[in-house]
């Protein structure tokens, strides 16, 4: 290796050196002047969603038509009401010789009105319960879409990142390429640096396309989910402040998510349901009562050994009991079939109150195990920035070589990525904490929201 005196190679270097800065700010305000022309805020894409996504679409019209299905039970405890008619004619053919024929119509109204089913009472009870159940399943898919939106939005973000980041350090790299190039020419470094800085300047160039490819998949992804095109989602706020775990306490938010979370809740809903299933079952074998009410109408024409021509009206009113005395043990036979369905609810509400017990903890740990490599990111990204500053100046004076400064380049942009998508997760990760106790409304979509520029 040819040494450097002072003299030979840091003025020649120093102007190359600035403009290695430049093209790094040029690099990345390109990138984000692009992004930030028209973009979208997050609160902006989530109201498109929910008018657009199919599947939150389709759960909200699921929950819609529950409350018809309730009415329809309902409609056990009402009287009924029903209007009969009739017309016919006979004709009779005498053995003399001579003939009958006549002509009826008739029409009647009846009425029953149920004074006493418990059968009935428990089944609109039960349905109740499911229409609670359907608005729980809608809560559900809500924050489901609050999710989607939220990771797709990040994953835009952080592909724009990773892009702005391939792309500054591949400007770097063509500015050492070039400086290599030119004390090679002069005779004051190696044919080695120049060949080891276009081995990295032709790997960012695939890491640019790859970069730019994975950018165009995650923004089709979010135009699919909102159902606009070109979407292009706000940066966060310069300089990030990522907001604080509350309550930093993990049982506390276990404690909470036992109750509020739609999966809990209809979990026992759904054992609310199989105990009204085996009060109903009960009540299959207890009597029924009726009151009951008609009106009858009826004409008679022509010649009948029946009756005499004329109208002929009529009206009943009473009530009519039935008491079920045996019906082959099928009534036992189905109580103890709901009580077993009974314990297994019992098991789902216990295995239900586990499970989101078990993701809130994860989810917490996860927040706060984010949260602490970003700030140790933030930390890095500070050292890697003096480490290349002094990597640089060693260049200069003689004593570090070119792939030293290669090096020093590619661990601070990768440290910047690495830390831009540290942030997103932990923005993230705090969606998914409150989805996991339950607790994630459109109003968190508000509070991320603030984080990102104006």
């Amino acid at each position: 290796m040819l040494h450097r005196s002072k003299r030979s190679t840091e003025e020649p270097t120093r102007e190359p050196m600035a403009r290695i800065a430049r093209s790094v700010a040029l690099a990345a305000l390109s990138l984000f002047a692009a992004t930030s022309a028209q973009a979208q805020s997050l609160q902006a894409l989530y109201d498109a969603a929910r008018a657009y996504d199919a599947t939150y679409l389709a759960a909200r019209a699921l929950a819609d038509s529950a409350q018809y299905k309730a009415a329809q039970a309902d409609a056990l405890l009402l009287p009924n009401l029903g209007l009969s008619g009739n017309v016919g004619s006979n004709y009779v053919d005498l053995p003399v010789g001579a003939s009958r024929s006549s002509r009826s119509a008739g029409a009647g109204l009846s009425g029953k009105q149920p004074l006493f089913n418990r059968a009935n009472g428990f089944t609109v009870d039960q349905a109740k319960k499911v229409f609670e159940v359907s608005r729980t399943d809608l809560e559900t898919a809500e924050q489901d879409l609050i999710v989607r939106v939220a990771q797709a939005y990040f994953d835009v973000l952080g592909a724009q990142d990773t892009l702005g980041t391939t792309r500054a350090s591949k400007a770097a790299i063509s500015e050492q390429l070039a400086s290599a190039k030119r004390n090679f020419e002069v005779g004051t470094a190696t044919i080695t640096d120049t060949r080891e800085a276009q081995a990295r300047f032709d790997l960012a160039s695939a890491q640019e396309i790859a970069a730019d490819n994975d950018l165009q998949s995650k923004r089709i992804a979010l135009d699919q989910l909102v159902g606009r095109s070109g979407v292009l989602p706000k940066q966060l706020a310069v300089p990030v402040v990522l907001p604080a775990v509350v309550p930093a306490n993990v049982d506390t938010w276990v404690g909470n998510s036992g109750a509020q979370h739609p999966a809990v809740r209809r979990a026992a809903l759904g054992l609310d349901i199989a105990k009204l299933e085996t009060e109903k079952a009960r009540a299959a074998g207890l009597p029924t009562v009726d009151a009951v009410a008609s009106v009858n109408t009826s004409r008679l024409s022509g010649t009948s050994s029946s009756g005499l021509p004329g109208t002929t009206n009529s009206a009943s009113i009473g009530l009519q009991l039935a008491m079920p005395l045996y019906s082959g043990g099928s009534v036992q036979n189905r109580v103890k079939e709901t009580m077993v369905l009974e314990d297994k609810s019992t098991n789902d509400l216990e295995a239900a109150r586990r499970i989101v017990a078990q993701a809130t903890r994860q989810a917490y740990f996860g927040v706060q195990s984010g949260t602490a490599q970003v700030k140790a990111l933030e930390a890095a990204e500070s050292s890697s920035q003096l480490a290349l500053e002094a990597t640089q100046l060693g260049y200069r004076v003689g004593v570090r070589v070119n792939l030293d400064v290669l090096n020093a380049q590619t661990q601070l942009f990768t440290t910047k990525r690495d830390l831009a998508k540290a942030r997103y997760d932990v923005l993230l990760g705090g969606l998914k904490l409150r989805q996991a106790a339950g607790q994630l409304s459109p109003d968190d979509v508000s509070a991320v929201d603030k984080l990102l520029v104006k």
